[in-house]
Order: structure tokens, then C-alpha cells, then sequence
């Protein structure tokens, strides 16, 4: 079973990592040319700001993806870290499944939310595309994040040791807690 998990999980890097990536480049040359024509030409480009909106959409729904398959999600540890290594194995398996639902009614209601805007025929106004597809990545990147607080799960459930996510081990260091 973690074998399956392995390989979904490797291609869902694969596409997020490239989205990211693409993503930030286009962000970064969209804001120089932009800065560029302002202070070059007095004028900016007329779609620069709805164009990084887009992209700071994108980073952000398909982003949470990756830093929960990073285990690098914000999470309160106090209480599980007082836990005995079972029970605390106990609380990830319970924390990691709720969150993931969570996350699917989430993803559930943005999709509604698409939906509406999809009924609107609204605009964006500089560029004049659908404005649903700007928040297309936000059902997407519940859903993904969700799948992958789902394989933290599973980890957990067949794999000794506690995991923040499937790749990540949940550790902890003594030397790295300094007072």
C-alpha cells in the first residue's frame, strides 16, 4: 500500500514543484518589467497586478501541498510531545484524518464557490478571462493537501514511529530545544 502512496505522491511533486517553480519566475519577471515600464516609461503594464494576483493564488493553494508533504504545516506540538510515543502516534493518526477532512470540505465549498463564479460570467478586469479560473487552484490545492494529510495518515497507521508526513519523521532533538 505505501508503495501506491509512493508513487502518487513522487507525481504530485513532480506537477507542484513545476507550478511552483514556473509560478515564482513569471511572479518575479511580471514585477521587474513592470517596475522597469514604470519607471522607464511612466506607464505600468496594464495586467502586471492581476496577473501576480493570480500567481500569489496559485503559490499559496498549491504551496500548502508541499510544505504538508515537507511536514513544514504549522502544528501545536505542546500536548503531543508530553504523550508517550504510542498515544502521540495515537493523536497523529487522529489529527492527520481530521485535517484531512477538514480539507475536503474545504476543497468541497470552494468548488461550490467556482461554481458560482462560473454562473456569473464575471471578468477580471485587466486581462477580461473568466474570473473563476483565477481561483481554480484553491479546490485543487485543498484537495491535494488534503491527500497528502491522508498519506501522513496511512504512515502512521503501517509504519513504525510517528510521521508528520510521509516522508517526514517526527523527531525530537533535545539539542535543538535549547532554553
Amino acid at each position: 500500500m505505501l508503495g501506491i502512496l509512493k508513487h502518487l505522491d513522487d507525481g504530485l511533486s513532480v506537477i507542484e514543484r513545476q507550478l511552483l517553480g514556473w509560478s515564482i519566475v513569471i511572479m518575479a519577471v511580471n514585477t521587474v518589467a513592470n517596475v522597469i515600464m514604470r519607471l522607464g516609461f511612466s506607464s505600468s503594464i496594464f495586467f502586471s497586478e492581476e496577473l501576480n494576483q493570480f500567481l500569489i493564488i496559485l503559490v499559496t493553494f498549491v504551496g500548502i501541498s508541499e510544505a504538508a508533504r515537507m511536514g513544514r504545516h504549522i502544528r501545536m506540538s505542546a500536548f503531543t510531545d508530553m504523550l508517550g510515543p504510542k498515544s502521540g502516534k495515537i493523536m497523529m493518526i487522529i489529527i492527520t484524518t481530521g485535517t484531512a477532512c477538514l480539507l475536503f470540505l474545504l476543497a468541497w465549498y470552494s468548488v461550490d464557490y467556482v461554481m458560482s463564479l462560473i454562473k456569473s460570467n464575471r471578468l477580471t478586469p485587466a486581462l477580461r478571462i473568466p474570473y473563476y479560473f483565477t481561483v481554480l487552484w484553491v479546490p485543487f490545492g485543498l484537495t491535494v493537501t488534503g491527500i497528502q494529510f491522508l498519506f501522513a495518515a496511512a504512515t502512521n497507521i503501517f509504519k513504525p514511529g510517528t510521521h508528520l508526513s510521509y516522508r517526514v519523521e517526527d523527531t525530537f532533538e533535545a539539542e535543538d530545544h535549547h532554553l
